[in-house]
């Protein structure tokens, strides 16, 4: 009966319900710098489905820029906004932002809001990367490039999915169309 009950404990813990994580913030409360060296202030975006998405230009999964343009090209007049987060943090991504506007523009005609290189786990990530973890847990952070964050129209974590998820699967599909009605 005890070991019953530390399984039913454990397994509670593994499963905790996310949704209900106590914000202090919303994706509303920051900005990000963009690749053009502006701001996005995410605060523009609310009553919007945001998909956030660490990307890298030498990276087995870097073709998902294709899909990830074509996501945008569908969703975005529905309230889908896409952004690309460039990161090092995996050893994968070019050293210059010019290098790197130019090669998604040339090589996937990309013109979805991208943001400045930024580190996406550990200490030195993002403040956006820092939030997600606090208030979604580890699951929200990238474990690999093309990892997707996606939030919902309250500015809060809808859900995360692993790099090998296309960002046009069914599955990613279908939580975005839920967001968006």
């Amino acid at each position: 009966m005890q070991k019953l009950f530390f399984f039913s404990f454990i397994i509670m813990i593994f499963f905790k319900n996310f949704a209900q994580a106590n914000y202090d913030k919303l994706i509303y409360d920051f900005q990000i710098d963009s690749i053009d060296g502006k701001k996005i202030n995410f605060s523009s975006y609310k009553d919007k489905a945001i998909l956030i998405v660490n990307v890298a230009s030498y990276c087995g999964f870097t073709n998902q820029y294709k899909d990830l343009q074509d996501l945008w090209n569908i969703y975005k007049d529905k309230g889908l906004i896409v952004i690309g987060i460039p990161s090092k943090s995996f050893n994968q991504e070019k050293n210059d932002e010019k290098d790197i506007k130019k090669f998604c523009e040339v090589n996937f005609n990309i013109n979805f809001p991208m943001t400045s290189i930024y580190e996406v786990k550990g200490n030195n990530s993002h403040e956006i990367y820092k939030w997600a973890k606090k208030n979604y847990g580890n699951s929200a952070v990238p474990k690999w490039n093309f990892h997707k964050i996606l939030i919902n129209k309250d500015g809060k974590i809808s859900d995360t999915f692993a790099p090998f998820t296309n960002p046009m699967s069914k599955k990613i599909t279908k939580k975005i169309e839920e967001i968006l009605n």
